[in-house]
């Protein structure tokens, strides 16, 4: 069964993420899937992977979509 969770990759002080986040909050609303934050500060391998692309939500099968994107662009990650 699939894991229903979108990871989001954030960083410390980023207003970008913050709207990310509530936009995927919307997104999910009526939905069973959750989210998942993750802060990649303090991890060289995620800052080097996503240091200037976040905020970054990735599903469960590792697609992808930085920012910016829409409700409608993260309804497309859960299908």
């Amino acid at each position: 069964m699939l894991n229903k969770v979108i990871t989001i990759y954030v960083g410390n002080n980023c207003h970008l993420c913050e709207i990310a986040k509530d936009l995927i909050i919307e997104a999910l609303k009526a939905t069973d899937w959750k989210y998942n934050e993750v802060n990649i500060s303090n991890n060289v391998l995620l800052r080097e992977k996503y240091g200037l692309r976040i905020p970054v939500a990735v599903n469960p099968e590792g697609s992808e979509k930085s920012w910016p994107f829409t409700p409608s662009q993260i309804k497309q990650l859960i299908l």
